[in-house]
Order: C-alpha cells, then sequence, then structure tokens
C-alpha cells in the first residue's frame, strides 16, 4: 500500500526566520494519523532565513539526519564538534544518552534541508555527530545509502538504528529500483520534480508512505531528487 500525503496537506509553522512543513505530528501541530512511520519519527521540511538558526538545545534517544537541499548549515554542540554541512551533504548526530547542539544558517541566502529523525534499536550510548559529502552525480540512476545502520553500508555515515537513508537522482524517463525486506517500511519523497512509486504518481515534497510492498520502482516524470527513508 502506498498513501501520498500531498505537500499542502501537511503540518505548517512559520516562526519567520523559520518556515517548516511537517509530514509527522512535531512540536505544536499533532495529527494522531500521522504519528510516525515504523521507527521513522520525524520528517520536517524547513526553510532558515539567512543568518537566523537554531540556538543550544538538547535531545537524547534519537538519530537525526539532515539533509541539506540549498545553501549550508552550520553545526556546533556541547562534544566541541563544529562543521558546516552544504546542499548535497549529509550530517548525522546520535543523540544518544544526551547532548546539546546548535545549528544556524551562517550564509546570506535561504537554507533548505530535510530534518529526519529515526528511533535508535538501543537507548544510551555516547552520542555523536559526523558529516559527509555525496555528490548527486555520484546518485545519478540508482539509490545510494547516506546514513545507515547496517555494516554492509560501508560508505554510508552510521546510525545507530537498523534504518537507512538513501538518495537518488533520476533525469525524466529514468528508473531506479529499491528492495524493501519483509515487515519493513518506507517513506519517499521528490525533493524536486514529480515521480511515479510502482505507479502512483507523487509530486514534488509529497510524502509517500509505503506498507506491505516489497520492491519499490521509482520513475521520474521530470528530472528529480529522491529520499528514501527505510525502517523496521
Amino acid at each position: 500500500m502506498i498513501e501520498v500525503r500531498p505537500f499542502d496537506t501537511l503540518g505548517h509553522a512559520d516562526h519567520g526566520w523559520l518556515k517548516a512543513k511537517h509530514h509527522f505530528s512535531f512540536a505544536r501541530y499533532v495529527d494522531r494519523k500521522r504519528m510516525g512511520h515504523g521507527t521513522l519519527r520525524v520528517w520536517n521540511d524547513d526553510e532558515i532565513a539567512p543568518n537566523t538558526g537554531f540556538p543550544s538545545h538538547p535531545h537524547a534517544e534519537m538519530e537525526i539526519i539532515t539533509y541539506v537541499r540549498k545553501g549550508a548549515i552550520t553545526h556546533e554542540d556541547s562534544l566541541g564538534n563544529k562543521g558546516r554541512t552544504k546542499a548535497g551533504d549529509v550530517q548525522v548526530m546520535s543523540a544518544g544518552s544526551g547532548i546539546r547542539h546548535a545549528e544556524y544558517n551562517r550564509e546570506d541566502v535561504p537554507t533548505t534541508l530535510f530534518q529526519i529523525w529515526i528511533e535508535p534499536s538501543a537507548s544510551g550510548g555516547e552520542p555523536s555527530w559526523g558529516a559527509k559529502p555525496f555528490p548527486r552525480d555520484e546518485r545519478s540512476g540508482q539509490f545510494v545509502a547516506l546514513a545507515s545502520g547496517f555494516e554492509g553500508d560501508a560508505d554510508a555515515l552510521s546510525i545507530r538504528a537498523g534504518a537507512r537513508v538513501l538518495g537518488a537522482t533520476l533525469k525524466a524517463g529514468e528508473t531506479a529500483d529499491y528492495r524493501l525486506g519483509t515487515q519493513r517500511h518506507a517513506y519517499l519523497l521528490p525533493a524536486l520534480g514529480k515521480i511515479e512509486v510502482n505507479g502512483i504518481t507523487v509530486n514534488s515534497r509529497d510524502g509517500a508512505a509505503v506498507t506491505d510492498e516489497t520492491a519499490l520502482t521509482v520513475k521520474a516524470l521530470e528530472d528529480t531528487e529522491v529520499v528514501l527513508v527505510d525502517t523496521p
């Protein structure tokens, strides 16, 4: 089953410096039918104004993946980590037993990104942070693991969950296949462009919640950039 969640039906918050769309319940947006999908708990589509951002705040017991679409985000945390993650790159923070961090757009243009939260497989553990470039041309025509809790995904950023975050870039008319295991959940969306997932049309920045499917075929109806999350 594939349930399409149109962009204009998503939760919304406008804080001036931050404009956010929520695929699942988050903060003041509560929809009991959209509390998560498998162990995926948050997928926020954020636009952060220039020279603004999230001041230092705490997290624990969550794997937080940031997929930067445009601009860049600058990270600082209580472990002393600092880094700038630009468009096309991905950062991962394993909150573990607890960490404080800040995320700022230090650029002169708006930054757009997806913030994805996945429940860890086990509680506790030392917190950590890491970032890595994933050039879009290296994802051309295929899904590439960007963050993963599986040993076989050696080139992906590590997360403490039996889950994967994947990306693919497709030209109009191209297809990419992805095989889901049994009793798995997938959530995917095109960051831009229009796609078909197993024949179901998904427009730009719509979400598609997948259950009871073991194989996905994604066809680009327009040039597109697809992000997919595979969880228990």
